[in-house]
């Protein structure tokens, strides 16, 4: 395979760098060490190139760490002893001899950031280059393995993170977000502004896979796609996988429930999901239809509808709407098991089952999100007396169990005892159970379902504006 010669980049080094930048940062800080408490937790010591600045930047925070101060003083000493460094003294005055104002500071952080971003992308197109013409793998293996290496060198919380942390930084995260969520800053997790649901999860936390099951017919689809709207109504990204319904079927679901707001002043509905359905004569209602179209047009839902995709499939589109939006809320997938096997497995359908969903968890993690996976239960529930699903009602459908960090089930006992509801008291009444929550506590929260609108509303709530 000949390769085509590289473009000869116009740098001073191999590499993207802005050494006087990197040479900027170091001065300020040495002058002005106050500053560090700015830069800290956001300028990492890759973003460095010269192997020199970067030791005296590693030194500087190593010495803020420890003792909470920065001094000129404590630097040189600390660098005196240092053998990678023999002339401490020469590189700290050519640092500091000339004065830099402060103001200087977050350009040249931004300007070192940029070039360490190119370097991440050069190395992974190299990285490529190199394994396209050695390896002699499957071709949907070099995409899938080119396509986490581009990801990783574009995405902006890739660089300087470090994998092994010690406690004392642990428990400084875990403070700083205490006081956050204490000044009503940041929630713990995603909330889905359904009070009974969000009481028990304390919304859906980052890198979680939520597994949301029921048999047919329970309204999974439906209360998915509530709680993609609540979320966007907030203007926070959603990004939705259809496996069944196409997008026009997902907006005409969407477009009803949103209906079910607008009533006479009777409390009827002014627009049925039949009129929607079939034909809207009245101009007023036209009107109205048209207002509720405009409402949603601008919320950041985006939909992907097509069939027999798989988890590699799944991944690579969902990281490149990640990328496209760093602030995406949330990952639906509907549903599990409509997700297509990789080719030529010799599994069974249950390891295949279990391969999805802990490779979905993982790409909770990887693109920091929570995922919410809807999953059918397997027909030992039709067979009780009591219908409403329990765990081991997962167990022939891979180790979903296993894998989610939070299982939900959604049971209507109307469904089953149509005839008796009124009796039974759970007319137009569903049960959100959540079965496992790794992060916070199980137990049951009951709403109501407007059929006709695919709307949940919760039960203590019966005004249609909720």
């Amino acid at each position: 395979m000949s390769m085509m010669p590289r473009p000869q980049l116009d740098y001073e080094y191999k590499y993207p760098c802005d050494i006087q930048a990197e040479q900027r940062i170091l001065g300020i800080l040495i002058r002005y060490p106050h500053l560090v408490d700015g830069v800290v937790d956001h300028l990492k010591s890759e973003y460095f190139y010269d192997a020199q600045n970067r030791l005296v930047f590693e030194t500087i925070i190593e010495i803020y760490r420890s003792k909470g101060t920065v001094s000129y003083t404590q630097v040189y000493n600390k660098l005196r002893k240092n053998p990678e460094m023999p002339a401490p003294d020469q590189v700290l005055l050519s640092l500091t001899e000339s004065f830099v104002s402060k103001t200087e500071l977050e350009p040249s952080i931004e300007a070192v950031k940029t070039a360490y971003g190119k370097r991440k992308l050069l190395s992974a197109v190299e990285e490529i280059e190199k394994m396209v013409a050695t390896d002699d793998g499957d071709l949907v293996q070099l995409q899938e393995r080119a396509q986490e290496l581009i990801f990783a060198a574009t995405s902006p919380e890739s660089g300087g993170s470090d994998d092994v942390k010690g406690l004392k930084e642990i428990l400084s995260d875990c403070y700083t977000h205490l006081l956050e969520r204490t000044e009503g800053n940041q929630p713990y997790g995603l909330f889905v502004r359904y009070p009974a649901i969000d009481s028990l999860t304390t919304g859906f936390k980052k890198k979680d896979l939520i597994i949301l099951a029921g048999r047919p017919s329970m309204g999974k689809t439906a209360l998915v796609l509530n709680f993609a709207v609540n979320v966007a109504k907030r203007n926070i990204p959603v990004l939705i996988f259809s496996l069944e319904m196409d997008n026009e079927q997902i907006g005409d679901r969407i477009v009803i429930g949103e209906l079910f707001k607008l009533r006479d002043r009777d409390g009827q509905p002014v627009i049925t999901s039949y009129e929607y359905n079939t034909k809207l004569t009245d101009e007023s209602k036209i009107s109205q239809a048209l207002a509720v179209f405009n409402s949603l047009n601008e919320l950041p839902i985006h939909v992907v509808d097509k069939r027999g995709l798989t988890t590699v499939e799944i991944r690579a589109k969902a990281r490149k709407v990640k990328a496209q939006y760093p602030n995406l809320g949330l990952i639906i997938i509907d549903y599990l098991q409509l997700i297509k096997p990789p080719a030529n497995t010799n599994k069974s359908w249950t390891l295949v089952v279990g391969d999805a969903v802990r490779e979905l968890r993982d790409l909770a993690g990887e693109l920091d999100v929570p995922i919410i996976l809807l999953s059918q239960l397997n027909r030992g529930v039709e067979n009780r007396d009591n219908k409403r699903p329990v765990m081991s009602d997962l167990r022939d459908s891979g180790n979903i169990e296993e894998f989610a960090d939070m299982v939900m089930f959604v049971y209507r006992d109307e469904y089953y005892y149509p005839d008796q509801a009124e009796a039974r008291g759970t007319k137009g009444k569903a049960e959100v159970i959540i079965g496992k929550n790794r992060k916070g506590q199980t137990g049951k929260a009951e709403l109501l379902f407007i059929p006709e609108f695919a709307k949940f509303i919760d039960v203590t709530d019966r005004r249609p504006d909720h």
